[in-house]
């Protein structure tokens, strides 16, 4: 029980902490200011705030689930992890 709390503890960090620099980089970065993905029919502009969000978003999102696979290693009993 006392590691499914640490584990439940560090996701909710790990959200946290990607949550409010994702909302930092959305309210600094300009959404005038970005690239453009040019296709056959149309083009496709983003804005960096945009992808600085969803970077931030995606990197506790893979935290989370690299988390979530080391204790379920542990919890079959891998024990080169601890």
């Amino acid at each position: 029980m006392d590691q499914t709390l640490q584990l439940a503890f560090r996701i909710a960090i790990v959200w946290a902490a990607g949550f409010l620099l994702a909302v930092a980089v959305r309210a600094l970065l300009p959404d005038q200011a970005g690239f453009t993905l040019a296709g056959h029919e149309s083009t496709l502009f983003i804005p960096y705030s945009r992808a600085g969000f969803w970077t931030c978003m995606l990197a506790a999102l893979t935290v989370t689930v690299l988390v979530v696979f080391r204790a379920a290693l542990a919890d079959i009993g891998w024990s080169t992890l601890k």
